[in-house]
């Protein structure tokens, strides 16, 4: 895999991430969901980061 491969899987995680934290506003989810929900963001803030880490923008 390349880096611009790595690139794309990146921007789909970004778009997973909006997706989730759209979620958390909704009203019907329960606390258990909610947390994995939350959980889930954190990891994808730690992965984003330490790609950004790894591969800065030029």
């Amino acid at each position: 895999m390349d880096e611009d491969q790595l690139r794309t899987a990146i921007e789909k995680k970004r778009l997973d991430r909006g997706n989730l934290v759209e979620m958390l506003t909704r009203q019907d989810l329960g606390d258990p969901l909610r947390q994995d929900i939350t959980y889930a963001i954190e990891e994808i803030d730690e992965l984003l980061s330490e790609f950004e880490r790894t591969f800065p923008r030029p």
